[in-house]
């Protein structure tokens, strides 16, 4: 087992997590029977970014774990465009359509005929990889987004701090291995995400302000300090005192 190999493991589950971080989102899509504000563009194209990396990491030899993550990212993301097609509203729908036709079908069916029937293989690697690194650099538009946010508002309420501390981690795991491979197509735009995302962490540490909860004017009345309990809690009924428990 190689030292690349084993960045390579670290990176397909750093790389899953960001996959999967829009679960959430989509779960509450699902209750709500809505897509209610959330827009469809940024899942097409993160579709059509795996698409290309799992054809790079096909193409180029001991390359499987950048084949095997983004085919996980394959799945997850025709579900997310597929959960938008069914409860977007019809102009939005329409629009997704459009797009995931597009982007997700025609863009890339094209790119690899292409590729396949015109060039020989380590020109089709050259190709996949290019264009997997210049839909990745566009992607990230969003973070570049957050951090103006941030800046602006002085306030990190719209930068998660854990979303930002996995993209530090993915980044820099992902460099590590471009480095020990000599892969130019991995190595810079996850070299530039690994740069935005020391950037939002060291955001965060500027402008981060605890969430203090002030006492009430009645509880500041009657001289009540935080750390002393309001009822006793062996009055409590049985039940209640259980579930503090909990």
């Amino acid at each position: 087992m190689t030292l690349s190999f084993i960045f390579g493991v670290l990176g397909n589950v750093t790389t899953g997590l960001i996959y999967l971080a829009p679960v959430k989102t989509f779960w509450h899509i699902v209750k709500r029977r809505s897509t209610e504000e959330f827009e469809s563009i940024p899942y097409v194209f993160k579709l059509l970014n795996a698409y290309f990396w799992t054809y790079y990491g096909i193409l180029k030899p001991n390359s499987v774990v950048v084949a095997t993550v983004n085919g996980f990212g394959i799945v997850l993301e025709i579900i997310f465009v597929a959960i938008f097609l069914v409860y977007a509203p019809p102009r939005m729908r329409k629009r997704t359509a459009i797009l995931a036709i597009t982007c997700d079908v025609m863009f890339p069916a094209a790119v690899i005929l292409v590729t396949q029937l015109t060039l020989d293989r380590q020109m089709q690697i050259a190709v996949a990889g290019l264009m997997s690194a210049v839909f990745s650099m566009v992607a990230y538009g969003s973070p570049l987004s957050a951090m103006k946010t941030v800046v602006t508002t002085k306030s990190v309420e719209y930068m998660p701090f854990l979303l930002s501390f996995v993209l530090f981690i993915n980044g820099g795991v992902w460099t590590v291995y471009a480095i020990l491979t000599n892969d130019y197509f991995i190595g810079i735009p996850n070299g530039t995400g690994f740069g935005l995302g020391t950037a939002q962490l060291i955001l965060y540490a500027m402008y981060y302000k605890p969430k203090t909860k002030p006492l009430s004017s009645t509880a500041e009345d009657k001289g009540w300090q935080p750390h002393e309990p309001l009822l006793d809690p062996t009055s409590l009924p049985q039940v209640v005192v259980a579930q503090e428990k909990d």
